[in-house]
């Protein structure tokens, strides 16, 4: 069987458009992750400007509450309020169950590994995180350790005695399937 000439560029219309369907299909995810942290730039620098707390969009039910920096400034990234699965496929989230990060306990960021915390794979004990607050505290934390822990029989361990940092994020890195129960996590001690 062989197509008439107008059933081959109907053919050849069909297949372009579904191949343009599944490249913009799979450059959705990342494309969101790169527009939020930059409304979330904008967000975060009118909240150091008044110290008061700015959405990054009229509709977020969250704001930026730190600026996580790390390889040496490679990496820079906001920190929303809250860890909901909405808040996180903008960027990181704080979990609100946990302490702000200077402040004595374990601070808890959880991120996407796809996307924003895709770095933490290539993260070693004794390199350097940076966190900003809005008030302008800095605090420098140093990497203590990093542990893949299965999240159905494991906890992080919020009271500590001593200021923590905790970035959690789904393992393994390159997994197809979402939701899986183990997590990575990369634990930080405040230097100062």
């Amino acid at each position: 069987m062989t197509l008439s000439p107008r059933g081959s560029r109907v053919l050849m219309a069909c297949l372009f458009c579904l191949g343009f369907w599944q490249l913009g299909h799979s450059a959705y995810i990342p494309a969101k992750a790169w527009l939020a942290q930059e409304l979330m730039q904008r967000a975060w620098k009118k909240t150091e400007a008044t110290d008061e707390s700015h959405s990054p969009w009229p509709w977020a039910d969250t704001w930026p509450v730190a600026k996580l920096s790390a390889k040496g400034g490679d990496v820079e990234l906001i920190v929303l309020a809250g860890s909901s699965g909405r808040t996180l496929a903008f960027g990181p989230g704080h979990m609100s169950t946990s302490v702000l990060p200077g402040e004595v306990g374990n601070s808890v960021i959880a991120g996407h590994r796809d996307t924003h915390f895709r770095f933490l794979q290539d993260l070693k004990e004794g390199e350097s995180l940076n966190l900003e607050m809005s008030d302008g505290q800095r605090h420098l934390f140093r990497v203590t350790s990093i542990d893949v822990v299965d999240s159905r029989r494991g906890r992080i361990v919020l009271d500590t005695e001593s200021a923590m940092l905790s970035l959690v994020t789904c393992y393994p890195f390159s997994s197809e399937l979402v939701g899986g129960p183990m997590r990575y996590v990369v634990s930080a001690e405040m230097v100062f």
